[in-house]
């Protein structure tokens, strides 16, 4: 990345096999929790970005526990068709000046999630410079659909 050299192929390659290993691992973690009296069984949210978003996406897509979803800072094209399995609402943030994800890649990622409920926030910045109040706004979004 530092050499502007293009990092895709990588980045698909780890995501199918991180995501392969993560998703089952990341059910059981979601179902013992819920085993807990404190927890419970109620609706579960999921909050990813950059590469909480890579590896969230085939979660949020495999697991129907969970009711909504902040995603984003993420655009790999090697995402999208499991992005379209995504039903659930979406808040997608993007940051429009980010130096790691080229912005056409995050609309089509955006694009491709398959939601008929799906919100795009844009903030100006680089990929570091995601603004305090979208956390804010992320805990609206899940009171909304997981109340």
């Amino acid at each position: 990345m530092a050499a502007g050299e293009d990092t895709a192929a990588l980045d698909t390659a780890m995501y199918t096999l991180v995501a392969g290993q993560t998703v089952a691992e990341w059910q059981a973690v979601l179902t013992a929790v819920q085993q807990l009296d404190h927890v419970g069984g109620g609706p579960v949210g999921y909050w990813g970005v950059s590469l909480g978003c890579a590896f969230g996406i085939p979660f949020v897509a495999a697991e129907p526990r969970v009711r909504a979803a902040v995603l984003g800072l993420q655009g790999s094209p090697a995402l999208a068709g499991t992005a379209a399995q995504i039903t659930v609402p979406v808040q997608f943030l993007v940051q429009w000046d980010d130096e790691r994800m080229p912005r056409a890649q995050s609309l089509a990622l955006f694009d491709a999630i398959g939601s008929a409920e799906k919100t795009l926030h844009a903030n100006p910045g680089k990929h570091g410079d995601l603004p305090r109040f979208e956390m804010d706004d992320s805990l609206r979004f899940f009171a909304r659909h997981l109340s």
